[in-house]
């Protein structure tokens, strides 16, 4: 792939790293979803967030069976229908496989723009089921939440690039 003028060259991710970012968003999920305002349906779903991250950036490692195992711990974690988060993720992990070729070639802010409307959908999926099974509408402030997640996109590339962008060995004579 020729990458674009003023783009640094990345070293290797580290396996450890995805998987440890993918259990602590999990973990701060669960934290968030115990914490003060309980599971509002305005608050960011993080753990999706770095799943599409790491679906962008790391498709071969990062995949549709990672959401899918993830999706069923949140649905666990929360009581909710068996599959239900579990289905959402699957879906959106797919789309940021899909689009994920065309939206490295994007700056950062115009990602987070484009990243949007899969976090739109997997709540559409999720809030579809949770409706289907009998549930209550959670109310329009579900919203936001999609739009809240995209809005931390670009902290989220820069959290979890950081390690990536290190020099391996810094050397005068290296340009690279």
């Amino acid at each position: 792939m020729i990458m674009r003028p003023g783009h640094q060259l990345l070293l290797p991710a580290n396996p450890f790293f995805i998987w440890g970012s993918l259990v602590a968003a999990l973990l701060l999920n669960m934290l968030q979803n115990m914490g003060l305002w309980g599971r509002a349906a305005w608050m960011p779903d993080l753990l999706a967030l770095v799943l599409v991250f790491w679906s962008i950036h790391q498709p071969q490692r990062i995949g549709i069976g990672a959401a899918f195992v993830f999706g069923i711990f949140v649905d666990v974690h929360q009581g909710a229908m068996l599959g239900q988060h579990a289905l959402s993720y699957t879906v959106l992990s797919f789309l940021a496989i899909a689009i994920h070729r065309r939206l490295l070639w994007f700056p950062v802010p115009s990602q987070a723009f484009q990243v949007l409307p899969l976090f739109v959908a997997a709540h559409a999926i999720a809030l579809s089921v949770r409706m289907l099974a009998g549930g209550g509408f959670p109310g329009f402030w579900l919203l936001l939440a999609p739009l809240i997640e995209s809005l931390l996109w670009p902290v989220v590339s820069v959290l979890l690039l950081m390690p990536q962008r290190r020099t391996p060995d810094p050397d005068a004579h290296r340009p690279l």
